[in-house]
C-alpha cells in the first residue's frame, strides 16, 4: 500500500460523521430487530419479569452485522476515502507490528540475506507510523517515531542506495515469518 498525503481536517471531519452515523444507526437498528424479534417470539411479561434478553442481544448482534456490511458496501464512495486509507494503514502498521522483533533484528545485521528488506519494512513502518500519528494528534510517540525513522535513513544513506516508502510491499513481511528460528 503506498502512502499518500490525506487533507488531516478532511479526515478529522469525515471520521468523526462515520462514527456519529455508525452510532445512530447501530442503535435504531438494534431497537427495530430487538422489537422485532420480541414481537415475533417473545414470551408474555409475567409478574412484571420477561426473559426476552436473548431476542434483544440478537437484535443487537444483527444491528452490528448489519452495520458491518452498510459500512463494507460504503467504504469505496469518495466521502470515506481518507478514513478508508486510515484503517487500511493501521493494519498494515500492526502487521509490522507483530513482526518488528524479528524485523529488527534483521536491519541490525548487514550480513542478513534480508538485511535490504528489513530496512525497507522499517522504512515504511517508521513514515506510515509518523503519518498515523500526525493525523491523531499524537504527539507524545512522534519524537520516538522521528528517531527511529532518523536511525533507518542513517543506515540506508551508509549504503549509499535510496529506499523509499513505495518499494514496500506486504510480501516482504513474509520473509519474517520464521526469522527468529532461521538464520541469515
Amino acid at each position: 500500500m503506498k502512502l499518500i498525503e490525506i487533507n488531516k481536517s478532511r479526515y478529522r471531519k469525515h471520521l468523526n460523521i462515520i462514527i456519529i452515523a455508525f452510532i445512530g444507526v447501530f442503535m435504531v437498528f438494534a431497537l427495530i430487530f430487538g422489537q422485532a424479534l420480541i414481537a415475533m417470539f417473545g414470551e408474555a411479561v409475567v409478574k412484571g419479569e420477561s426473559s426476552n434478553f436473548r431476542y434483544n442481544l440478537a437484535g443487537v448482534i444483527l444491528a452490528l452485522l448489519a452495520c458491518i456490511a452498510i459500512l463494507s458496501q460504503l467504504r469505496d464512495k469518495a466521502f470515506f476515502t481518507e478514513v478508508y486509507y486510515v484503517w487500511q494503514l493501521k493494519q498494515i502498521i500492526n502487521l509490522i507490528y507483530r513482526k518488528l522483533s524479528n524485523i529488527k533484528k534483521a536491519a541490525n545485521n548487514a550480513e542478513n540475506k534480508h538485511y535490504l528488506s528489513a530496512l525497507t519494512v522499517l522504512y515504511y513502518y517508521y513514515k506510515a507510523s509518523q503519518q498515523l500519528y500526525l493525523l491523531d494528534d499524537n504527539t507524545i510517540t512522534l519524537s520516538t517515531i522521528n528517531k527511529e525513522l532518523n536511525s533507518i535513513k542513517e543506515k540506508i544513506s551508509a549504503l549509499n542506495t535510496k529506499i523509499s516508502s513505495d518499494d514496500f510491499n506486504k510480501e516482504m513481511l513474509l520473509l519474517f515469518k520464521t526469522q527468529q528460528t532461521e538464520e541469515g
